[in-house]
């Protein structure tokens, strides 16, 4: 009886035990005990937990997984999207900015702002074009640069600006600006890029022969001419001796011309001499002398101009081409005939000296005041029939192109050589002496129809040659009167 009764108790208990140990929320219980009662193997218990580990770790993978695509595709989108939107906009911006830098930089230059880098790419200016000038300019320059930095810088106007009152009334209304305060400091502008120091390609490239200049092409076939210079100390004659020329261009429709030479010895135009006419040749044989008379020490300022022509009977005679030969010293000394070629240079009309003007320019910083002198002309055109003319000079003040103001001084009756020694002041404050120039021209006067311009010639920051160079070393040595010789253009 024991033995059933006990059998069944402990299948009881052992299934009340297995119950209780595959339960999961008992705390208390002993996994390995209950493994050891139950005689359950280790990797069992595993069996058990291994379908909710492999749920965690699915979710985890998944979760993972998901970040990094995410990832993946926010930086796809920003490298494809947003850079180049980004760089687009910039480069855009960047554009505006320097066409706005353009701008400003284009109003700069008309209103032409006074100030010391003005004046030191004046300064640049003198060292590229003027390189004989004393070291001593650099340092008056540098002096003179100070100044008027010094001068910038000041709030109110100087005691001698109620001088350039009317000059000051004038100004805004020719240059059409509203406001313009003299007195006070120029706005500081911000620095633009330039391009300074950058390579230009263009500047480099070569001309081919398919695109030159026709005018330079038909200076290449005008052809040659020989001609002999001797001087005779005992009569003080020159004389000049044609030869021939060769390879004259063709100027009928046969293919051939009809060529002459007249022969000048400026400035002197009333004398002139010519040679024969040969008929049909391109490479005429002249061997004609002819005689001037001239004093042994006017020989340096004399030039000789020698004129090429083809002769028509019914119309205006063509001018072939022309030769000026500045110094009659430049092959020999004229004691012995010597024989020169010349290239005959191209020209459709005969060129004229118009002659010279000497005059002095002088600054006074503190005053304010520019004096230009008139000093005499030498050689004028002649303008009259009687072969004088009746000169007078007449000089504007410019600025930007606009005249403010004229002067003229008196007039010289039948002279091409006339003397003055006449002063001309005008009232200019310093800071707008790099916005002014001056135009100086000389006048033929006539009682009773209307006076004709001689020649003209400019000085000014903007002018071009000599007439720069004056007015740069003027303002280099200022209240130092400086005087030049300038050539009249038409």
């Amino acid at each position: 009886m024991s033995g059933p009764r006990e059998d069944g108790r402990c299948r009881r208990a052992i299934s009340i035990l297995t119950e209780l140990c595959q339960k999961k929320n008992l705390p208390s219980l002993d996994l390995d005990t209950c493994r050891e009662f139950l005689l359950l193997p280790s990797d069992q218990s595993l069996i058990i937990s291994e379908p909710e580990l492999s749920v965690s770790l699915l979710a985890v993978i998944v979760v993972v997984c998901g970040l990094a695509l995410v990832a993946v595709f926010v930086f796809l989108f920003w490298k494809l999207c947003w850079v180049p939107w980004r760089n687009k906009a910039l480069s855009s911006h960047l554009a505006v900015l320097r066409s706005e830098a353009g701008d400003k930089d284009n109003m700069a230059d008309k209103l032409k702002d006074t100030g010391a880098i003005s004046f030191l790419e004046a300064a640049v200016k003198i060292s590229h074009t003027s390189p004989d000038i004393p070291a001593e300019v650099q340092m008056s320059m540098k002096d003179h640069i100070m100044r008027r930095t010094r001068i910038q810088r000041q709030t109110t106007e100087p005691a001698s600006s109620t001088r350039h009152i009317s000059f000051k009334r004038h100004l805004p209304r020719q240059m059409h600006v509203s406001s313009m305060d003299y007195g006070l400091e120029a706005p500081a502008v911000a620095e633009q890029p330039t391009s300074i120091g950058r390579i230009k390609p263009e500047l480099y490239k070569q001309k081919t022969v398919d695109t030159e200049d026709p005018k330079k092409e038909a200076e290449k076939t005008c052809g040659k001419i020989n001609f002999t210079l001797k001087y005779d100390y005992e009569n003080e004659t020159l004389t000049v001796r044609i030869l021939r020329a060769f390879d004259l261009p063709a100027k009928d429709f046969c293919g051939s011309s009809d060529p002459y030479v007249k022969i000048y010895l400026l400035p002197d135009r009333k004398r002139k001499f010519q040679t024969r006419v040969h008929r049909k040749t391109l490479n005429p044989t002249f061997d004609e002398s002819f005689h001037f008379p001239v004093p042994h020490e006017e020989l340096a300022s004399r030039k000789l101009h020698l004129s090429v022509f083809d002769f028509d009977r019914f119309s205006r005679h063509d001018m072939i081409g022309e030769v000026i030969l500045e110094n009659l010293f430049e092959d020999s000394d004229l004691s012995r005939e010597t024989s020169i070629w010349r290239d005959i240079q191209y020209a459709t009309t005969e060129s004229v000296d118009l002659g010279e003007i000497m005059f002095s320019l002088c600054y006074l910083p503190t005053a304010g005041r520019l004096t230009l002198t008139v000093i005499k002309c030498r050689n004028l055109k002649a303008m009259d029939i009687t072969g004088y003319s009746d000169p007078y000079v007449k000089v504007s003040l410019l600025c930007d192109g606009r005249r403010l103001k004229k002067k003229k001084t008196t007039i010289k009756k039948n002279t091409l050589n006339p003397t003055y020694n006449e002063a001309i002041i005008f009232d200019i404050p310093p800071e707008n002496m790099d916005q002014v120039s001056l135009l100086i021209s000389v006048m033929d006067y006539d009682r009773v129809g209307h006076n004709e311009i001689i020649g003209v010639c400019r000085v000014g920051v903007n002018a071009e040659g000599l007439g720069r160079d004056h007015w740069n070393e003027m303002l280099a040595y200022p209240r130092k009167p400086i005087a030049h010789w300038h050539p009249l253009v038409e």
